[in-house]
């Protein structure tokens, strides 16, 4: 492929996600089908085919970005070279996530559908990228505590799999609300910042 013509696809690319992202700000992901998303862009519905076999595949490469652009935050926090206290670095954390609600919500309600219905090399794309957000959160517990492996490997099994139930608590609708209320639940709506802090100091003043 020409250079010209990689780079036409690319834009092609970038126009269908940006497209996606917008319409699963005020829509469910059930509720957005290719040709929605086509309707944001400025080619066809069969064009969009030429880049993705499904709309999973879309909302992947959505996720995909989400982790590329946690990864860059988590560098920042890498590349500081001042000392920092446990607090300091899980309000640093925290700010991170705070920053990506899309990466929160995506991995609350939607992972096992987009895996199981987009292409292996689609999936091995969006591996690399969430891949590469671990070893930038691991070299920044190595940056700021000199952690071992053993220790990053820790405190990075117990957060990414917490990371899946942060969305529902920091983001509760009016109706599940009611319905907890009516439960008899008690249940108090925490922020992302209070959530990811508390756990974060919790694991590493036990490293």
């Amino acid at each position: 492929m020409l250079k010209g013509e990689s780079a036409h696809c690319e834009a092609r690319k970038e126009e269908i996600i940006n497209a996606c992202i917008e319409l699963y700000k005020n829509l469910s992901f059930k509720d957005i089908t290719i040709k929605d998303i086509a309707e944001y862009t400025t080619f066809s519905r069969p064009s969009i085919y030429n880049y993705f076999e499904t709309k999973e595949e879309i909302f992947l490469a959505v996720f995909q970005k989400e982790y590329e652009h946690w990864k860059k935050d988590l560098d920042k926090i890498a590349k500081k070279k001042e000392k920092i206290s446990v607090k300091q670095f899980a309000n640093k954390l925290s700010k991170t996530l705070e920053n990506r609600p899309m990466l929160l919500k995506l991995l609350s309600m939607n992972l096992y559908d987009m895996e199981e219905h987009s292409r292996l090399e689609r999936l091995t794309e969006f591996k690399k990228a969430y891949g590469s957000s671990i070893e930038a959160l691991e070299n920044a517990l190595k940056r700021a505590f000199n952690l071992s492996k053993a220790q990053c490997d820790n405190f990075i099994y117990a957060f990414m799999p917490f990371m899946f139930g942060i969305y529902h608590y920091a983001f509760v609708t009016k109706k599940r609300n009611i319905a907890m209320m009516k439960a008899g639940v008690d249940f108090k709506e925490q922020s992302i910042d209070q959530l990811v802090t508390k756990l974060v100091v919790k694991l590493l003043e036990n490293k």
